[in-house]
C-alpha cells in the first residue's frame, strides 16, 4: 500500500509577484526626519493578466504585502498574439519612454529591470524592448504599463474595419498559416 506523502504536494501560486524595487525615503518634518519604505510590486497571470502596485509602509514587508494587494486589484487585460505582442508601441511616463516590438519566436524577453518583470509576468515570452529618458524604476514601469495599455488586438480591429484578420497578423504567423 502507498504511503501518502505530504512533501510531494506542492502548492503553486495563481499569479507571478515580482518586487522591482525597494526605496527607503524620508519625510522631513519639525522633529527630524521620518523614514518608511516604498515597494514597486508587479503581479501577473503569465496569460495576458498584469498589475502593477505602489506600497509604503514603516517596515518593508507591510509596503511589499500593501503593493501587492494593489497590483493585485489594478489588474488588466493584455491582448497577446501567441508569445508576443500584436504591433509595436511606444509608452510615456513623464521622462521615461519605453518601446516595446513584437519579435519572432525564439528571440526571447530583450529588456532589463523593470520592463522585463511586467513583460514576464503579463505572459510574453518574445520582444525588443528599449527603454529612452529617465532611467527612474517607478517611471520606467508606468511608461510600460501604458504601452501595454495602447495594445490592440488584431482580429477585434480587423474585425470592426471589415478586413480579413490574416492581413493584420505578424509575418511569422502568416507564413504558417498558408
Amino acid at each position: 500500500m502507498a504511503r501518502y506523502d505530504r512533501r510531494e504536494e506542492v502548492i503553486k501560486p495563481e499569479f507571478d509577484e515580482r518586487v522591482i524595487d525597494i526605496a527607503r525615503v524620508a519625510k522631513v518634518v519639525k522633529g527630524g526626519r521620518h523614514f518608511t519604505f516604498r515597494t514597486v510590486v508587479v503581479v501577473g497571470d503569465n496569460k495576458g493578466r498584469v498589475g502593477v502596485g505602489i506600497g509604503k509602509s514603516k517596515v518593508v514587508p507591510d509596503a511589499i504585502r500593501k503593493g501587492t494587494e494593489k497590483a493585485r486589484r489594478m489588474m488588466r487585460n493584455v491582448p497577446l498574439s501567441k508569445a508576443t505582442i500584436p504591433h509595436e508601441v511606444i509608452g510615456k511616463c513623464a521622462g521615461a519612454v519605453v518601446l516595446l516590438k513584437p519579435a519572432s519566436p525564439g528571440t526571447g524577453v530583450i529588456a532589463a529591470g523593470g520592463v522585463r518583470a511586467v513583460l514576464e509576468a503579463t505572459g510574453v515570452h518574445d520582444i525588443l524592448t528599449k527603454s529612452m529618458g529617465s532611467a527612474n524604476v517607478l517611471n520606467v514601469v508606468s511608461a510600460t504599463m501604458d504601452a501595454l495599455d495602447q495594445l490592440k488586438d488584431p482580429k477585434v480591429l480587423a474585425a470592426v474595419r471589415g478586413k480579413d484578420a490574416r492581413h493584420v497578423m505578424p509575418f511569422w504567423e502568416r507564413k504558417a498559416n498558408d
